[in-house]
């Protein structure tokens, strides 16, 4: 089996998109972990994806802002909202690279509610915010439901100098355009894409986090391998495609 490569700008996969919104103010965490430690929490048909023998959990925090359907108006009030995820990075049996979302917790229920039902993604409906003070950026986030409720998270970064060369392993945790997800019996491919995202390099100040281990993951091992930050990109998302 051939893997696709890790490329940071492709070509637009798909002609019609079913969703768009755009990411904004985003802060990347990664550590690396054994393969085999994720590997039983990927969908059916994917399994851990690699990089000179390791693969990566993810704690990620950003805004959510003008989701909308296809070619509509975005969603009055709830289209736009705070959410902070923790992901995994997989690779199904056709070598398309992804990520699998352990949780997505937002701060607006309906969009929780609607992406539960339709691709039963885990989001989780939590109270949210994010803070900025010149190049200090904080992100807080406590869940309300489902569980475990009470569960929260706090970061806090200082955003550096722009990359202008990013190292194989900043492209490889950035560059994912799609997500692998388990629905109704079925592992599905949902392909999205986005111009080639503007990175700065960022300092973490502080992390107070419980999202990663509820998300089933153990606790992570010191340090993060990998911060960066980015003010963001607009995104589309293609109809999902069942795994064969």
């Amino acid at each position: 089996m051939d893997i696709e490569p890790v490329d940071c700008a492709p070509t637009r996969a798909f002609r019609w998109a079913c969703l768009r919104q755009r990411w904004q103010d985003l802060t990347f965490l990664h550590w690396a972990v054994a393969p085999d430690l994720v590997a039983p929490l990927l969908p059916a048909g994917t399994r851990p994806d690699t990089l000179d023998g390791l693969t990566y959990v993810g704690l990620i925090g950003f805004r959510m802002v003008g989701l909308g359907l296809g070619r509509g108006p975005s969603v009055p009030h709830f289209g736009s909202f705070w959410e902070t995820n923790v992901r995994l990075y997989s690779v199904d049996d056709t070598g398309r690279r992804a990520v699998v979302f352990r949780s997505l917790d937002a701060s607006r229920l309906l969009p929780v509610l609607v992406a539960q039902l339709s691709l039963r993604l885990p989001y989780k409906w939590s109270a949210m915010r994010m803070d900025r003070d010149g190049d200090r950026y904080t992100y807080r986030c406590r869940r309300r439901w489902p569980g475990p409720a009470g569960a929260t998270s706090r970061m806090e970064v200082r955003v550096a100098e722009p990359i202008a060369d990013p190292t194989p392993l900043e492209h490889f945790l950035t560059a994912r355009w799609g997500l692998h997800t388990r629905a109704y019996g079925r592992t599905l491919h949902l392909p999205n894409w986005h111009p080639q995202w503007p990175l700065h390099r960022a300092e973490l100040l502080h992390l107070d986090d419980d999202l990663v281990t509820s998300a089933g993951l153990p606790t992570t091992p010191g340090p993060p391998v990998s911060v960066l930050f980015s003010p963001g990109v607009p995104v589309v998302f293609g109809m999902p495609v069942p795994l064969r």
